[in-house]
């Protein structure tokens, strides 16, 4: 490995490849193949990332026997970090701040290859990139001890607070992703529910829907002037009487209700001792109006 170098050995009078707006106002962007990322046990050293080449190489390999491709990645590099972007999609895949990026190097026996390690925000542990850059291994390693001078010149301009302000960025921004899986998550057991509810109201093949009649407050039928009566069954088994109509020309009290007159109902509406009654008081009725 040459051209290694750690965030606190940059060189702030080098002449760098990139001008200081296009890395702190955009980024600079590199497409590389990403070879995989392993543990370490230090950050930072050049027996250390020889190490991690070397297993990741051998990891690549196998894979490459097994039909695998390497994945391809577009690096976006600024004095906030170095971020890893699917090629196709542009998802985020890593997102390594600048500040967690302790060594950065390029191998001087391949030149495709470059790596940093970066301790990660969530284990807290030392994790090593290597990448295969298609012959620019030693641009990128550069451009990335670009970033780490202009962030170091920043810091030594704002008295620290700006390092204060993207370290709470990044945990806005972790928490944001962490809301947003969250409601992903809440979205489908959502939708999940509410199939399971369609699955139990669909009624069976076959089967008739009743739809159930509406009631009142009091829980009672309301009741509706144009529905039909329909005799009912009594309990010996005959069915009742049809209901007599009086004529249309019978005058109404002053509430508009009909007058009750005994001697037009049927003989089944009263005992037998009552009818009697009411018979002898009919012809008795008649004799009078016979003889007026």
């Amino acid at each position: 490995m040459n051209r290694a170098f750690n965030r606190k050995k940059v060189s702030s009078d080098k002449s760098w490849m990139h001008t200081p707006e296009a890395l702190a106002k955009h980024y600079i962007a590199y497409n590389v193949k990403l070879l995989g990322n392993t543990e370490v046990e230090a950050p930072k050293g050049t027996e250390v990332v020889k190490d991690a080449v070397r297993k990741l190489k051998f990891q690549r390999h196998i894979k490459k026997s097994e039909g695998q491709k390497i994945p391809k990645v577009e690096l976006q590099i600024s004095i906030y970090g170095v971020k890893i972007l699917d090629s196709k999609t542009k998802d985020v895949q890593h997102n390594c701040q600048l500040h967690r990026i302790s060594f950065c190097a390029d191998d001087k026996t391949d030149k495709r290859i470059f790596t940093f390690i970066c301790k990660d925000s969530e284990s807290n542990k030392h994790l090593c990139f290597v990448f295969d850059s298609e012959k620019c291994a030693e641009e990128i390693t550069l451009t990335i001890g670009q970033a780490f001078d202009l962030a170091y010149k920043k810091f030594l301009e704002s008295g620290g607070k700006d390092v204060e302000t993207r370290k709470q960025i990044g945990s806005l921004q972790k928490r944001i992703k962490e809301l947003e899986n969250e409601n992903c998550d809440l979205k489908k057991q959502l939708q999940d529910l509410e199939e399971h509810m369609m699955i139990a109201h669909v009624p069976p093949a076959g089967s008739v829907s009743v739809k159930p009649q509406s009631t009142d407050v009091f829980d009672m039928v309301p009741f509706s002037p144009v529905a039909p009566l329909v005799p009912t069954q009594v309990s010996n088994g005959c069915p009742p009487p049809p209901p007599t109509t009086p004529p249309s020309n019978t005058a109404k009290d002053l509430f508009g209700a009909e007058p009750f007159d005994p001697f037009t109902c049927g003989a089944a509406d009263f005992p037998p001792d009552i009818q009697s009654k009411l018979d002898e008081m009919q012809r008795q009725r008649w004799r009078g109006s016979k003889w007026d």
